[in-house]
């Protein structure tokens, strides 16, 4: 059952991250962002990957659902990666728009 919510919660976060992606592309702006913020979600993934890579090599990580999760967490790794490259372009354009 810890399992499917981990997965359900990882899934729910994978569906918000293309939300922020589209919206920092078409916006062209970094105003409202915060990659402070980014970043330690970032990390966040970093350890939940870790968790389930030691949970896989004890043997413990097994099923279905436990891919799932896995699968999930390297996605929205991805996804949190494309928004915070995005911010960089974006403070870029900020910066030619100010004329700075």
């Amino acid at each position: 059952m810890t399992d499917l919510l981990e997965a359900l919660m990882i899934l729910c976060f994978g569906l918000s991250w293309p939300i922020s992606i589209r919206k920092s592309w078409t916006s062209r702006t970094a105003k409202g962002k915060s990659l402070f913020f980014e970043f330690f979600i970032w990390i966040g993934y970093v350890f939940g990957i870790i968790r389930k890579f030691m949970l896989w090599s004890s043997g413990a990580g097994t099923g279905w659902l436990f891919y799932l999760g896995w699968f999930f967490y390297v996605l929205n790794i991805v996804e949190i990666t494309i928004d915070m490259a995005l911010y960089f372009r974006n403070v870029k354009l900020d910066k030619e728009r100010d004329g700075k």
